[in-house]
């Protein structure tokens, strides 16, 4: 299947790469960089991919930098939103597919304690949050065969673009630099690995699944604190992990005080996905951690 990838750079595009060629390559992956298309520039962009042929469009890229996003909203919903729109309807017209990587951030108003399935309604409190949303709605309105891919809180070999690293390592370096870390404890997420994010993406795609929005992330959930906590543990490095609330840690984008993904779909349909803390040990395996 000939695809083009946006965002092959990042963490779950460079582990899709990779994937991708340990499996013999089943997708014929033409990586397009930023650097080679400015995505923020939609009819030149979509001018350029329509030149191309291909089966599929896997789009990883997006304006994620929270907090500098809710001071450039605009920029946001060109790029979350209206570029999405576009590549949809640029697929419609082809008759490919568009597998569309979204964020546990399109929740987050409302109060949870359950992991939150595909069909739960959208409640984003910040910028990026809404822009994803809108995105994913254009894209489904368009008619064309659409995947939405929800993931979260994203840990891979290739470390967070624009963002100095992923949180792993942000917890690794700072517990050796300063023997203490203070994490927020009243946020609950589902930590997932870039490796199995790929891995499940590639068996949806082999099974051909059409249509609709998955859930693709590890099984269980954890505060900021508790994966904080077993990042220390398991790297043996010294350093206390203090929890805090997100009353202490003021950020200009607010945050989901739960977000948690609810897999089931994924895994009743295509894949087991494993716990994250098996996922956690492989990455710091993979890293030299252990």
């Amino acid at each position: 299947m000939k695809t083009i990838l946006l965002g092959p750079n990042g963490q779950l595009g460079s582990d899709l790469l990779r994937e991708n060629g340990r499996r013999g390559e089943p997708l014929a992956i033409v990586p397009v960089t930023r650097a080679e298309l400015e995505l923020s520039e939609i009819d030149k962009a979509i001018e350029n991919l329509g030149r191309r042929d291909f089966d599929c469009l896997i789009n990883c890229s997006s304006y994620h930098r929270t907090d500098e996003v809710e001071r450039n909203a605009q920029l946001a919903f060109t790029i979350n939103a209206h570029l999405v729109e576009c590549l949809a309807d640029l697929c419609r017209r082809r008759k490919a597919q568009l597998v569309h990587i979204s964020t546990d951030y399109v929740f987050g108003g409302n109060p949870n304690s359950d992991p939150l399935a595909e069909s739960a309604p959208k409640s984003p409190i910040n910028v990026y949050g809404a822009s994803k949303a809108m995105g994913e709605d254009l894209a489904l309105m368009t008619g064309a065969d659409v995947v939405i891919v929800r993931v979260a809180s994203l840990f891979g070999v290739a470390g967070a673009s624009g963002k100095g690293g992923n949180f792993v390592e942000t917890m690794i370096r700072i517990g050796k630099e300063k023997g203490a870390l203070r994490v927020i404890a009243d946020q609950t997420m589902s930590p997932t690995s870039t490796a199995d994010a790929a891995a499940a993406i590639l068996d949806m795609l082999a099974r051909g699944v059409r249509t609709g929005i998955w859930h693709v992330v590890n099984s269980g959930t954890a505060t900021w604190h508790q994966f904080a906590a077993e990042i220390i543990t398991r790297t043996g490095v010294e350093a206390t992990v203090t929890p805090i609330g997100a009353a202490e840690f003021p950020t200009t984008a607010r945050r989901p005080k739960y977000s948690a993904l609810d897999n089931s779909k994924l895994q009743s349909e295509i894949t087991p996905m494993r716990p994250w803390q098996e996922a956690l040990d492989a990455y710091l395996a993979a890293k030299g951690y252990r």
